[in-house]
């Protein structure tokens, strides 16, 4: 009959051999297109981590540019938007690698912007989307996406768009009259634990 001690030790050498490299290119990709759309996601270029740097783990067919989650920040959160939008995603990352906080990284990019250094296209869409990740598995639960629309320069009284959502998943406005001012969309979640808040900072790391 097998010990205790021989049993526990086997079922965590199981364990073990189940676990998933959360760090190598094929679950980033896997799980970057979680933030496209469906029928998007087979043909979408895919940016990922290695040794501390981002780099093109797929390069895709489509106009849909994916990134992946950030093994140095907590939780997990996947981007995915249009490819238009890459020289300014880019650039912020750039200056976040040369230690420009979110502050600098946004004067920098409206200096560079109205001067026509940086190219922002008129419009442009991000879905960031976060879950929880099942560190044995790889399998990524609780999916939930919210949306950021780029127009910059627009403002409430050019889009009617408010600052502050009117009620809970309705669209609202933020960095107004800015190169970076942009529609926010959060969907109702099931249990939300609040209410009508705006998650204003939560799309800041992808950029």
């Amino acid at each position: 009959m097998i010990s205790r001690i021989a049993w526990f030790g086997f079922a965590s050498l199981c364990c073990l051999a189940r676990a998933v490299d959360l760090t190598s290119p094929e679950w980033q990709i896997k799980t970057a297109v979680l933030a496209a759309p469906p029928a998007e996601r087979d043909a979408c270029t895919v940016l990922g981590y290695a040794n501390g740097a981002v780099v093109t783990l797929r390069q895709g067919t489509n106009s849909y540019i994916c990134l992946a989650d950030d093994p140095k920040q907590k939780g997990f959160s996947v981007a995915c938007y249009h490819k238009d939008l890459e020289p300014f995603m880019a650039r912020g990352r750039a200056l976040a690698r040369d230690g420009k906080n979110a502050k600098e990284v946004f004067k920098v990019r409206e200096e560079e912007v109205k001067a026509g250094k940086l190219p922002m296209p008129d419009k442009g869409m991000l879905n960031v989307t976060t879950g929880k990740v099942d560190e044995a598995t790889g399998e990524v639960t609780d999916l939930y996406t919210r949306y950021v629309i780029y127009i910059p320069y627009a403002t409430p009284q050019t889009t009617g768009i408010p600052l502050v959502p009117v009620t809970e998943g309705a669209p609202w406005m933020m960095d107004a009259g800015t190169h970076r001012a942009h529609i926010m969309i959060n969907p109702p979640k099931a249990a939300a634990t609040a209410k009508d808040k705006p998650m204003a900072q939560d799309h800041k790391g992808h950029e």
